[in-house]
């Protein structure tokens, strides 16, 4: 457990560059944990030739088992899993106990649990090429098995994957006109209603004129009548984007600007118990102290469907190459322990990227941002 120490240690450790007043970066708050090695774990740390890239978590109905899947190189082959039992404090490789096949799938594998609507509950790893491959355990991640590819050219696998209240899961992915990585990219989705067996033919839900969105974050209001989806816009030329749906997917409003403390690549979020979000992404925000590094967004739902700053930011870890870094994993234990995962260069010098969670509880960074607001 943090001590009471540890949270004032890491109040003096807030951002001390303060941005233009009146700027969009000045109406958020900082909390900066990023130096606080205390929190960090290493699931799988980079070497001089090894980079260690894009992992996403799972965390299992116990509340304590994890899974973590990420690939080798930057958008490189997968292969590696590693699983926890204790919440992510210590993590097991589970590469050699995975089909030899999964080692030749390409490009930022994603893991999900999906029930189907007779209850039985499969775990998949889906990956981006060759046309959308995976792999399928269902006796909880003790054993697995290749499965045929879903056959959809792609970019980027399901990014996010949205139970819907029929019991079916509407996956969202993106990819270029061509299937390739393209202007203008496409958000795409696709509903299975067998727990992740077969998949309906994907339509188009989000394509923007002289925008790319792409990796698309689906998730649910706290009333459940609505889905948001966040998606990056890879032009980094203004804010990200956002959408929304109030029949289950089957309609989208036009894509929007998201507020500017969103604007970033590859969000993944929790819901808090006492109804806030805490979002993961690479910070891509215009005029940001924290632009390239790995940040945490946290406020209300209606903060961002009214395009309201928020309440405040959180720099969870430092990169040292530059915006290379995000694409993470973000889960809530039981205990209000929020554990955000990402691959980073986590030091200065010739390690590559590795794979890293930073632990917090949001009090802590409540403490923190209190903080950081009363020194402006």
């Amino acid at each position: 457990m943090l001590m009471l120490s540890t949270i004032l240690m890491g109040a003096a450790l807030l951002l001390a560059a303060s941005p233009p007043a009146g700027s969009d970066a000045d109406r958020l708050p900082l909390a900066d944990i990023s130096g606080q090695t205390n929190r960090h774990v290493i699931i799988a740390a980079g070497t001089e030739t090894i980079y260690q890239g894009h992992p996403t978590t799972l965390l299992m109905p116990d509340g304590k088992t994890m899974f973590a899947v990420w690939c080798i190189g930057h958008g490189g082959f997968a292969g590696p899993m590693a699983r926890s039992e204790d919440g992510g404090l210590t993590w097991t490789r589970l590469d050699s106990r995975l089909p030899a096949g999964f080692a030749q799938h390409k490009n930022c594998p994603s893991i999900y649990r999906l029930v189907d609507p007779a209850g039985k509950e499969r775990l998949w790893v889906f990956s981006a090429q060759p046309l959308m491959p995976r792999i399928l355990s269902e006796d909880g991640g003790a054993t697995w098995r290749q499965m045929e590819p879903l056959g959809l050219p792609c970019v980027m696998t399901f990014s996010s994957v949205v139970p819907l209240k029929d019991g079916s899961h509407l996956g969202l992915y993106h990819r270029g006109p061509d299937g390739k990585d393209r202007s203008p990219l496409q958000v795409l989705q696709t509903i299975s209603r067998d727990g992740g067996l077969t998949w309906s033919e994907p339509a188009v839900a989000a394509q923007v004129d002289g925008k790319n969105p792409c990796e698309p974050f689906g998730f649910r209001s706290p009333d459940g009548a609505e889905i948001c989806c966040l998606m990056r816009e890879n032009t980094h030329l203004g804010h990200s984007l956002m959408m929304f749906s109030r029949d289950e997917g089957r309609t989208w409003t036009p894509p929007q600007d998201t507020p500017w403390g969103l604007t970033g690549d590859r969000h993944q979020g929790v819901r808090l118990p006492d109804g806030r979000f805490v979002i993961a992404f690479r910070d891509q925000a215009p005029g940001s102290p924290t632009r390239g590094h790995f940040v945490a967004w946290v406020g209300h739902y209606n903060d961002i469907r009214r395009q309201k700053p928020g309440q405040y930011r959180i720099k969870l870890l430092h990169s040292h190459a530059g915006g290379d870094c995000g694409y993470p994993g973000i889960e809530l234990l039981p205990d209000g322990t929020i554990v955000a995962t990402t691959y980073i260069k986590y030091r200065p010098g010739p390690d590559k990227h590795s794979v890293v969670s930073t632990r917090f509880r949001i009090a802590e960074t409540d403490t923190m941002a209190r903080s950081a607001g009363a020194s402006r």
